[in-house]
């Protein structure tokens, strides 16, 4: 061979958008790809990008395999370049080709390296092996694969083992993954909804300030939180008659169920009367003064969860709430979605009352900034911390084995940062 390497430069059109959204397949189909080519594997890393599009590379004794993958156009990227006579290179392409359903492809092959240019020196090999590699010289094949969620300033990226769920439903994409670091995790549209290893932070926060501050709650809606952990903590409180749960998405119920059964093991609570339909509808329909306690557990505001992110809908929640009633929403990051963040509160206020709208804070690893904000609104007398019984909490806290909410949270919680607290003003 006249050269060090051959290196293919590939382009494949026309492929199957839900292929190249698929990092597992990708990963799967590029380690093929390779060893069938006659290559060594050493690593492999890739990631998934928020809401679409899969990078990675393959490495290999003989070099490399890169691919940026670019669903929404049904394009892929590929870089092929393979050291010595022993791997085929052309291989690898067919079967890629294969494997992404791609309707053509096009590739130039570059020979590197021309010998006749170089000259071959001496040197220690002993003393310049890899650390990681075996006694022998060998290298130790590792394994990358990683969820992105991102935008266009900020991203969170979580190596995992695949996927454990992968459904695109009515209203969005339902997928979990099997995480290294957080365990199972639920992802909808490409968002990070809940995990298990931090769910109970939002869970509790947003449940047991709102019930243990009312006078006395009996009949709890739920707005969304189809991963069934407001519901579970919500029913920790024996003084609950009722506890209703409006979810629009039945996949997402299904997919905690099967994945995160230790989120939603109380949908067989016979106090929770679980319904799959619309919330914004259930609201609309439902009477006057009918709920002491309303938790709007809804995700970003885009897709199916965007009208409840509107004046009329709020009004709505006002309406049933009985005359002690409190609503509590999941009002996003102060950092990340600070236009948002401020305009909640404004809808809130102009409904509730100046007064009667409180912002408290709570810090959870999978979200944006890990700064999340909650909004407290009362209806009538209800105050989170003029109402706030310390011994109580302390004592449900300890009963039921909280890991975040206690009392000296509770009230810490609504200790905001200056720049926090100017926002809202």
């Amino acid at each position: 061979m006249a050269s060090l390497g051959r290196h293919i430069i590939v382009e494949y059109y026309n492929c199957s958008s839900e292929i190249l959204n698929d990092v597992v397949h990708i990963e799967k189909s590029m380690e093929g790809a390779a060893e069938d080519a006659g290559a060594t594997i050493i690593n492999s890393t890739f990631h998934h990008f928020s809401p679409y599009g899969v990078s990675g590379v393959v490495v290999i004794q003989e070099s490399h395999l890169a691919i940026h993958t670019w669903p929404e156009y049904g394009y892929a990227s590929v870089d092929i370049f393979t050291c010595g006579d022993t791997v085929n290179p052309w291989v690898a392409y067919q079967i890629l080709k294969e494997k992404f359903e791609a309707g053509h492809g096009s590739a130039v092959e570059l020979l590197r390296g021309e010998k006749a240019l170089l000259k071959e020196r001496d040197f220690d090999i002993k003393a310049m092996r890899d650390e990681k590699s075996s006694e022998e010289g060998s290298p130790i094949r590792t394994r990358d694969v990683w969820f992105t969620e991102r935008d266009d300033k900020i991203a969170l990226s979580l190596k995992h083992d695949g996927k454990l769920y992968d459904v695109q439903s009515d209203f969005q994409k339902v997928e979990v993954y099997k995480t290294q670091a957080y365990g199972n995790l639920l992802t909808l549209d490409g968002m990070v909804m809940t995990s298990e290893k931090d769910e109970y932070v939002y869970h509790e926060m947003i449940t047991h300030i709102p019930t243990l501050t009312h006078p006395k709650p009996k009949r709890a809606l739920v707005i969304g939180g189809g991963d069934g952990g407001t519901a579970r903590e919500l029913l920790r409180h024996d003084g609950y008659d009722e506890v209703v749960m409006v979810e629009i998405d039945d996949k997402v119920i299904e997919a905690c169920k099967e994945h995160l059964p230790g989120i939603a093991s109380a949908f067989d609570n016979p106090k929770l009367n679980l319904i799959v339909d619309d919330g914004i509808k259930y609201v609309k329909d439902a009477a006057d003064g009918s709920f002491d306690i309303v938790i709007v557990d809804s995700t970003d505001p885009v897709g199916p969860a965007e009208g409840l992110f509107t004046v009329e809908f709020y009004k709505e929640v006002y309406r049933i709430l009985s005359d002690d009633g409190i609503m509590v929403t999941q009002s996003e990051s102060p950092r990340f979605n600070s236009k948002v963040f401020r305009e909640i509160y404004q809808v809130y206020r102009s409904i509730f009352g100046q007064d009667q709208v409180h912002c408290y804070l709570a810090y959870i690893p999978t979200y944006p900034t890990g700064m999340w904000s909650f909004s407290y609104s009362s209806k009538g007398k209800a105050h989170p911390l003029k109402d706030f019984n310390a011994e109580e909490s302390k004592a449900f806290a300890k009963k039921h084995g909280l890991k975040y909410y206690n009392e000296g949270i509770h009230q810490a919680a609504f200790a905001l940062p200056s720049f926090v607290a100017e926002m809202i003003s």
